[in-house]
């Protein structure tokens, strides 16, 4: 039987010229929600949806747009005035019957409590990244939203406008939006936000459609887009200049000014919905969010998946660097940094905290290797390495040494096996003991059986679920360092050969 508010939204996709296929049926649960299966057999190419531009919430459609760009508020910060804007018309707004089939927020760590972010993360990918995203969320509230309110308080009301109402805003724009076109940004798509996420399984791929059969290309992929990797899209003018009475006659004319211009009424294109493979009538149609890993996907939408192909786990050069400290000294492992740096090498970069990627098998990144390599040579080795580099000037590869000799591969033939010696083996194991240590004194083994018993508590179950993942891509690199270990000193020699 259908829901109420799935019957409202149904009419009110009617009423907005959205186009569904009867293939699809929509099922609504206490439980999981939301979520679309196949009536009918569907086959690919079948076109399940069209989705007009103008149905969609974005910076350009609300009713609020003439504000918006009169205060100078871009991308997240833009979008999130809007949907805050028109939940607060409530009925009023073009999208009730949209927005009423909305949770109030998701189940993100952003709209968790410090306690609960320092209990569920600590050690995870995320620790360090929702606390920080907490603080810039708050910010942008204080020096946007907040003079909005103090300007204009009968429109922006502290009812929709305050820090939990934009916290709770950021938190459907980070797991329901899509990237639509270059004039509208991004923004929500009714019906394309149904579809439930399933890795590498994708049913259905929405398109922007041109009606122009002149165009050459009159297809484009339309993403769904990820507002916590880019807030360079948020711009920002001062509010001052921008007075209370200005806003009011904003609010008073809203619903006359034409906020939908030429460009909104002429643009040919829709939002089509195609079916990509078959699926069976009776089974579920999923989209997929793009091909993240455990710690992306609980930290945009919420949630996780067991052995997630996807999932990595990042050692920050700063934990391989006390990592050597502690058996050296701080000053020799700055010397031989720069030295894996006069070689060009970097780790990955992400908010200027620079760290290597161990994948989902358990195989780390080429760079670690080399750098822990360079790390463990002998004195003598180290300075005639640095001596040679500074001589030549080369800086395409690496010097491996074998018994007091040398010989020079470059960087298109360095092979992961001939870097691994006992000592680096060594060293990996001790890195995934020490990056291992930051979730707490638990174990792999106790977590698993803790994550059998918690499934209805979604906050801790996907959090442990992470935990999980993390750690046992750690036990897959002591696997992967043991496994390296059994390569006999001839096969070695017989690599090195090769490479050279």
């Amino acid at each position: 039987m259908t829901s109420r508010r799935l019957r409202v939204f149904k009419r009110w996709m009617t009423s907005q010229g959205i186009q569904c296929s009867d293939a699809l049926q929509f099922t609504d649960t206490p439980d999981n929600g939301i979520s679309v299966k196949a009536l009918y057999d569907l086959r690919e190419g079948d076109v399940v949806a069209n989705v007009p531009k103008l149905a969609c919430l974005t910076v350009k459609t609300t009713s609020a747009s003439s504000i918006i760009e009169e205060v100078g508020l871009g991308g997240y910060l833009g979008l999130s005035v809007a949907l805050m804007y028109e939940r607060s018309l409530g009925e009023n707004s073009n999208w009730a019957g949209y927005l009423q089939l909305l949770p109030d927020k998701e189940c993100v760590p952003l709209l968790w409590s410090l306690q609960d972010v320092d209990q569920f993360l600590c050690g995870t990918e995320l620790h360090k990244t929702v606390k920080e995203d907490k603080t810039l969320m708050y910010e942008d509230w204080k020096e946007n939203i907040l003079p909005l309110m103090m300007s204009a308080p009968l429109m922006f009301s502290p009812e929709f406008f305050g820090i939990e109402q934009y916290f709770s805003a950021r938190s459907l724009i980070s797991s329901r939006s899509f990237d639509i076109d270059d004039f509208h940004g991004f923004g929500m798509v009714p019906l394309a936000d149904l579809f439930n996420h399933k890795t590498n399984a994708e049913d259905v791929h929405f398109t922007l459609v041109s009606s122009d059969v002149e165009s050459d290309d009159s297809t484009s992929q339309l993403n769904d887009v990820h507002p916590y990797d880019d807030e360079s899209k948020c711009w920002n003018s001062p509010l001052d200049k921008v007075g209370s009475d200005s806003l009011e006659n904003e609010a008073n004319n809203a619903d006359d000014t034409d906020s939908n211009s030429s460009d909104l009424r002429d643009d040919p294109t829709t939002l089509e919905m195609i079916m990509v493979k078959n699926v069976k009538a009776g089974n579920e149609v999923f989209n997929t969010y793009g091909s993240l890993g455990n710690a992306a996907l609980l930290h945009r939408y919420g949630f996780t998946e067991a052995n997630n192909p996807y999932d990595i786990v990042n050692i920050d050069l700063e934990l391989v660097i006390d990592w050597c400290s502690s058996l050296f000294s701080r000053r020799y492992s700055r010397a031989r940094v720069s030295l894996w740096r006069k070689l060009e090498y970097y780790g990955c970069d992400n908010e200027n905290i620079e760290y290597f990627e161990i994948s989902y098998d358990g195989e780390p990144q080429t760079e670690l290797l080399i750098l822990i390599y360079i790390m463990l040579l002998s004195e003598d080795a180290f300075n005639h390495f640095d001596l040679t580099i500074s001589v030549s000037g080369n800086f395409s590869g690496v010097m491996l040494y074998q018994k007091g000799k040398s010989m020079w591969i470059e960087d298109s033939k360095i092979r992961k096996d001939v870097l691994l010696t006992k000592d680096v083996r060594k060293a990996l194991v001790s890195l995934a003991d020490m990056r291992e240590a930051l979730h707490g004194s638990s174990h792999l083994e106790e977590d698993l059986e803790t994550l059998c018993g918690i499934q209805d508590n979604r906050k801790l179950y996907h959090s442990l679920m992470l935990r999980v993942s993390e750690r046992t891509i750690l036990k897959k690199l002591r696997s992967y360092a043991a496994v390296a270990g059994q390569l006999s000193t001839s096969e070695r020699r017989s690599s090195l050969r090769k490479n050279t």
